[in-house]
């Protein structure tokens, strides 16, 4: 389900907006690059070669997208990372 946003304009007309959700992995210095892409295999059912990719942005860059979408999605794939305390945020 997409996050939905009303607004209502001078004329009271309402108006919805869909909004994608992100969910963003940051980078740390507890998880093994095996523990990372395991869980992000897991978490968005993805080849290893684009969970290696998130994880390694992840790395370089202190931070990456692992997924965009519906928000009960972005949320669920946020629970999976966290499972193994791995730091992420959901943003819209």
């Amino acid at each position: 389900m997409t996050q939905k946003i009303s607004v209502i304009t001078e004329t009271e007309e309402k108006i919805e907006t869909s909004l994608p959700a992100k969910v963003i992995l940051f980078n740390d210095d507890y998880h093994t690059f095996e523990e990372v892409i395991a869980q992000i295999i897991k978490a968005i059912r993805c080849s290893r070669e684009e969970a290696e990719l998130i994880t390694w942005e992840a790395h370089t860059k202190g931070r990456a997208i692992v997924i965009t979408g519906e928000l009960e999605e972005c949320l669920r794939v946020s629970r999976v990372l966290e499972e193994i305390e791995l730091r992420t945020q959901v943003e819209i």
